[in-house]
């Protein structure tokens, strides 16, 4: 299964890029062997419309645009689901066996996802009830495509 990451906004060479770099860079390396392969990240530019419902939308039309047909598609939204990596993990392994071929894992703008999107998701996760910026979201979600992978595959870098 094809696991894509979309996210909204540009992310700046720094400290955070290298980490989530590295983590993706792990997991594109990992997930193969588990039937896992990482097809990249795809970024969007961040909507200049005058409202939030209106930046929401526009984004949310750019990422429609793009999701193949039959693609699941997790949101990360500050109003999901918070689960735990073995239950993240036991989701994809599902998703895999059951012949899903294209996964995308969305992170919002600023303003967060339009509802058009939370309702067409297959699944809203949370990564707690915190807000986080979105350049240590893409540490924590490559981090986690890294975990999920090395769950499957029962390698000790999680214990639990």
């Amino acid at each position: 299964m094809k696991i894509t990451v979309h996210a909204v906004g540009r992310m700046k060479t720094g400290p955070e890029r290298e980490l989530a770099d590295r983590y993706f860079e792990r997991f594109g390396k990992s997930g193969p062997a588990v039937g896992l392969e990482f097809a990249g990240i795809v970024e969007i530019p961040e909507s200049r419309g005058q409202s939030a419902d209106e930046r929401r939308r526009e984004e949310a039309q750019k990422l429609q645009a793009q999701l193949q047909s039959g693609a699941v598609l997790i949101l990360l939204d500050e109003r999901g689901k918070p689960l735990s990596s073995e239950e993240m993990a036991a989701r994809v392994g599902q998703l895999r066996d059951s012949g899903r071929k294209a996964l995308v894992v969305a992170i919002g703008g600023a303003d967060g996802h339009d509802k058009s999107l939370r309702d067409q998701a297959d699944l809203v996760l949370s990564f707690g009830a915190l807000t986080w910026p979105h350049q240590l979201v893409r540490v924590m979600l490559g981090e986690q495509l890294y975990r999920i992978a090395t769950i499957l595959a029962g390698h000790p870098y999680h214990r639990s």
